[in-house]
Order: structure tokens, then sequence, then C-alpha cells
């Protein structure tokens, strides 16, 4: 049996994974159904996978917040204790992270063998450029973006699709939280 691959992304309406200048995480439009929400789905077994950067990211906004940040939202924390394995030519271990384990081969490849072997699902929140690499391979199940009411057409960085091949996008499922805060859930489908 092949594990589902799900790229789940934050994303603003114009297509950015974040903001700079005076935007908090969550571009400041979050609320408890979407925290909620978001701790329901990462109450499941799973297997994340993160890039060096994103797993570098991550680890450092961990290690700076307060038990209070929203750094240190319940979703977040649960996120941070599940099995995760960091794909990276330039990280060496032991990583500072509760049960990660550190693969330094070809992501592609990694990511194919943990399909073939693992017995739960696979999620990868962010690592931008090692899903747009995993779903030009094929490799990416589902593509689940949470859509922020913004636009940061001065301030956004991290432009999630950009340089990515084309996909046609089937809509498997979709629900809006806090009355303005869209899941938009995706099978992709090289085009």
């Amino acid at each position: 049996m092949t594990a589902t691959y799900t790229f789940d992304v934050f994303s603003s309406l114009d297509g950015y994974g974040a903001a700079s200048a005076n935007w908090t995480g969550y571009w400041g439009k979050q609320g408890p159904e979407l925290l909620d929400h978001r701790l329901a789905l990462y109450g499941a077994e799973q297997r994340m996978v993160f890039g060096g950067n994103t797993y570098r990211a991550f680890a450092r906004m961990l290690a700076s917040s307060t038990e209070e940040s929203e750094a240190r939202d319940p979703w977040v924390t649960r996120m941070r204790s599940l099995p995760t394995t960091v794909v990276s030519t330039t990280l060496e271990g032991p990583l500072d992270w509760p049960d990660a384990t550190l693969e330094s081969g070809d992501a592609v490849e990694v990511v194919a063998r943990l399909k073939k072997e693992s017995e739960v699902p696979l999620r990868s929140h962010g690592s931008l450029s090692l899903n747009r690499a995993l779903m030009a391979a094929g490799l990416v199940d589902l593509v689940q973006v949470t859509l922020f009411p913004a636009i940061t057409g001065q301030t956004g960085v991290n432009p999630i699709f950009h340089g990515a091949a084309d996909f046609d996008l089937e809509l498997v499922e979709h629900r809006t939280l806090d009355g303005h805060i869209q899941e938009l859930t995706y099978r992709p489908t090289l085009h």
C-alpha cells in the first residue's frame, strides 16, 4: 500500500506563503475554528516531511518563542511531536526535533521510498521548493491550501508556486473557517 502525501500550505490570496512588514502569523486572520481544525488535522497519526530550510525556520521560530506565542499553538506543538523526516544535503545531525530522521539523499527518491514504506500518511507543511519538486515527480497526492483573506503584493515573500510545473487541479474538499478563511484540497495532475 502506498501512503498518501499531502502538501499543506498557508497562502495569501495572491499566492505568498508569508509576508514581511507588520503582518503577523496567519496574516492576523486566525480564529478558534481554524486553530481547532488544524489541531484535529494533526491529531491523526502521520509522518511529517520537511526540507532543510523549513526545518531550520521552524526550529528557529520555536526556539525563540514563548509558551504563549502563536508559534506554540497546540497544532504546532502536535506537529512537532509527530515522527518527522527532514530531507537536506546541508544539515548535519543530530536535529533539535523529537523523533526526527535526517535524510541526505535526493528528495524525490527519499519520498518515493517513504510512500512505499510508511504505514501512515505523509504530510508536509511549507517546504515550498521540496514540494514543487515532488509535485513535478508525481509524488504529491493532495495539495491543501489554507487561503487567508489578505493581499500582500508589496510585502509578500515565498511565492508558493513560483517556478512550479503546470498542473490541473481537481477540488476534492473545501471548507470555510472562522467565516473568512478558505481551506481548499486539490488532487494535482501534471498538465
